[in-house]
């Protein structure tokens, strides 16, 4: 039976959007953005297998992963949009590229959040797969809730530890939600060290792409400038004073970002076809 993914719709404007959450996330984890984008965009937001109510592919390891995209498609299918544009963010912000690199005939514009094409060399992959069972390791031993404890306190997520404390309670609520099998079976079918390296990959992928990351999320930017560099179009935007999430860090000027770069005009004609289009259209600081 073909994996079937939950999801709820949202907003009345005229840019379709499927989100990607991340990981411990689900569909509601953009729900703080209706106020700002429901008069811009159709927004389609998705649980990820293992988050929400989303069950786990039937297949194990890189199979899982590529299961997770025919998914996504599907979702498309149902809800008849023939086209839409991507956002993801982290663990999404990976699947948005690989939906973009597998069917780009079905997206516009492709928007990554603190997000990376995949691991280049065989041991970074082999260290992260030695990580990612101790992460299992940890789920199955002490429960959700001590798992997050420690996954709330990574330096990655400093700027999240500065929200209000009302906002950080709703983000906990909605991580406590996740279940021990979906979060093992998430890391074993949809972490970094299963998916395909996508590196190679990015200078074929024609969709104008905005690449989003926080100024202190050091790692994450860095990635993007790598990607920048091989993207053929694409635009750059770092968030001062923000770590790994800015959608919930600076949530205001994180969406003036978005709807900026989908309302930003766009076409290929065929002598311009190689260009790059000026990297600030979308009010991005390169």
């Amino acid at each position: 039976m073909a994996l079937k993914l939950a999801y709820e719709t949202w907003g009345e404007g005229p840019y379709p959007l499927l989100f990607l959450h991340g990981f411990t996330g689900n569909r509601t984890a953009f729900d703080h953005l209706r106020p700002l984008m429901s008069s811009k965009v159709r927004a389609i937001s998705v649980d990820l297998p293992g988050h929400g109510q989303s069950p786990l592919p039937s297949r194990l390891g890189r199979d899982g992963f590529l299961e997770t995209i025919d998914a996504l498609l599907r979702v498309l299918d149902e809800v008849g949009e023939p086209k839409t544009n991507l956002l993801g963010y982290s663990q999404g912000a990976r699947f948005a590229l690989a939906a973009a690199l597998s069917r780009p005939e079905r997206f516009g514009r492709l928007i990554m959040e603190s997000g990376t094409p995949g691991l280049h060399r065989r041991q970074h992959r082999t260290e992260r797969r030695v990580s990612d069972a101790q992460l299992a390791a940890m789920l199955r031993q002490k429960g959700v809730a001590s798992f997050m404890e420690y996954w709330e306190s990574l330096p990655l997520f400093a700027g999240v530890r500065k929200l209000p404390a009302e906002q950080q309670e709703a983000l906990r609520a909605r991580r406590h939600l996740c279940t021990v099998e979906g979060l093992v079976g998430a890391l074993e079918c949809l972490g970094q060290a299963v998916q395909p390296d996508y590196w190679p990959e990015l200078q074929r992928q024609r969709l104008p792409t905005l690449l989003l990351t926080g100024a202190l999320d050091e790692k994450f930017t860095q990635i993007a400038r790598r990607m920048a560099a091989e993207l053929p179009v694409v635009w750059r935007r770092t968030f001062e004073e923000c770590t790994h999430a800015p959608h919930l860090e600076v949530p205001e000027e994180y969406a003036r970002e978005v709807i900026s770069f989908l309302q930003t005009p766009w076409y290929e004609s065929p002598e311009f076809e190689n260009a790059v289009p000026d990297k600030s259209a979308a009010g991005g600081n390169g």
